[in-house]
C-alpha cells in the first residue's frame, strides 16, 4: 500500500530536496516559542537574512551556532573588535559587517529587555496576550509580510536599540517562533497546531 507525500505549505515544497529545510517547516515553523536562547538565535537569524533567502540562512545555522557560541546572549554582548574580525573572516556565515555588528548590538539590548521583564519570553508574549495567533490562510498568497503587531514589535525593539527588526523581519521572527501561526490549511502541520 503505497503513502502519498503529506501536503506542506508552498514554501517547504519548493526546496523537498533539502532535509533540514523541510525538517525546519515539519517540526518548528509556527510552534509557539518560550526559551529565551531560541528566541535571540532566529532574531539574529533573521536579521542575517534581511535580503537574502531563508534557505540561505537555514542551510548555515550549524556553523552560525558554532560561530556565535550557541547563541549565548550574555556571551555575545561581550563580543570585541577582535571577535568580530574573526566573525567577519567566517565564510560559515553572512560576513556583512552591519549584520555582524548589530547581533552585539541586539544582544544587549536582548539582556536590558530580560532584566525589565524577566525574560524575553515575557516581553514579546504580552504583545499579544500569551496566546498564540493562528491564521486560516488557504493559500501562501493570502499570508502577509507584516501587520500591525510587527509593526508595534519592530517599533519597540528599535526604540530599545536593536537593528534589523524592521516590520517584515519581525513577522518572520513571529512566525517562525509561533507567536504567529500561518500555516496554510491545506498543510499538514495545519491540523497539529490549530487549537494548541
Amino acid at each position: 500500500m503505497s503513502t502519498s507525500a503529506p501536503t506542506r505549505c508552498k514554501w517547504a515544497e519548493t526546496h523537498l530536496d533539502k532535509p533540514f529545510y523541510v525538517d525546519y517547516h515539519d517540526q518548528e515553523w509556527g510552534v509557539p516559542v518560550h526559551d529565551d536562547r531560541h528566541f535571540f538565535e532566529m532574531l539574529i537569524l533573521e536579521g542575517a537574512q534581511a535580503g537574502l533567502s531563508w534557505l540561505t540562512i537555514l542551510a548555515r545555522r550549524e556553523t552560525y551556532r558554532a560561530a556565535y557560541d550557541n547563541f549565548d546572549v550574555q556571551k555575545i554582548a561581550n563580543y570585541d573588535d577582535a571577535k568580530q574580525q574573526i566573525l567577519l573572516a567566517d565564510p560559515g556565515i553572512i560576513r556583512n559587517r552591519a549584520k555582524v555588528a548589530a547581533s552585539i548590538i541586539n544582544a544587549k539590548a536582548f539582556i536590558a529587555i530580560q532584566k525589565e521583564f524577566g525574560s524575553f519570553d515575557a516581553y514579546v508574549w504580552n504583545f499579544i496576550g500569551g496566546k498564540p495567533i493562528v491564521n486560516h490562510h488557504k493559500a501562501m498568497s493570502d499570508v502577509p509580510v507584516s501587520t500591525e503587531l510587527s509593526d508595534a514589535l519592530s517599533k519597540d525593539l528599535k526604540k530599545r536599540g536593536m537593528k534589523f527588526v524592521g516590520t517584515t523581519i519581525i513577522y518572520s521572527f513571529l512566525q517562525a517562533t509561533g507567536l504567529v501561526m500561518d500555516h496554510t490549511t491545506d498543510c499538514h502541520c495545519y491540523s497539529g497546531l490549530v487549537g494548541k
